[in-house]
């Protein structure tokens, strides 16, 4: 059977979130560059792998998908880190970590990525920071971290006392950030402070980095 594939960059947010669940199951795989400067990921053979043109994409074997880490948490439950629910089988602490992605997904990925682009990215490409951008979405985040901050003072994780996929979905976007200004939201509210150190010094969050 063939090995497992990440068609993806190593710079794209989802993608590495792909990269982070793998490094935490302790397998090895392949990372095929996908060239997103020269568009790619809109156009064949990658568009086979996913027809809406967004990276990643995965090969496992026979498997291919585009929606992976929770494929993964669940093929490779029983190797490495456990990123499921202690009790994956209780529906009500599968449905919190469950609403916790989505939380992640539609409340906080969206504000993180315009701030990555602003702060990051338009630097990369030779472009200036609007700083008013920034503004108008650090206060949507404030208000995210203001609901983390009051749930990370019951719990450990935002899913519980357990690291799960919820955790995870946010550090590359975290990563990010935490060398840009934007970090002091985060260093400010101490238990969302603690939280972020926690989960970005993990060991497969410190080798996406390399």
């Amino acid at each position: 059977m063939a090995g497992i594939k990440v068609f993806g960059h190593a710079a794209s947010v989802s993608t590495r979130r792909v990269l982070l669940t793998l490094h935490e199951k302790n397998l090895d795989f392949e990372l095929v560059h996908v060239d997103l400067k020269d568009g790619e990921h809109k156009k064949e053979p990658f568009l086979s792998l996913n027809p809406f043109g967004k990276v990643p994409a995965f090969e496992d074997g026979d498997v291919k998908l585009f929606a992976i880490t929770q494929y993964i948490a669940h093929r490779y439950e029983g190797q490495g880190t456990n990123l499921l629910p202690a009790d994956s089988k209780n529906l009500a602490h599968y449905a919190t970590m469950a609403i916790g992605m989505e939380v992640e997904a539609h409340q906080f990925d969206p504000v993180v990525s315009k701030l990555a682009w602003e702060h990051v990215f338009k630097l990369i490409y030779g472009l200036t920071t609007d700083q008013a951008v920034v503004s108008e979405e650090e206060a949507k985040l404030a208000k995210v971290l203001d609901v983390y901050e009051a749930r990370l003072k019951e719990f450990k994780y935002l899913a519980g006392d357990t690291f799960t996929l919820t955790d995870l979905h946010h550090i590359p976007a975290i990563q990010y950030l935490l060398d840009t200004p934007t970090k002091k939201l985060f260093t400010e509210r101490p238990r969302v402070n603690e939280w972020v150190a926690e989960i970005t010094k993990r060991p497969a969050s410190q080798k996406i980095l390399q």
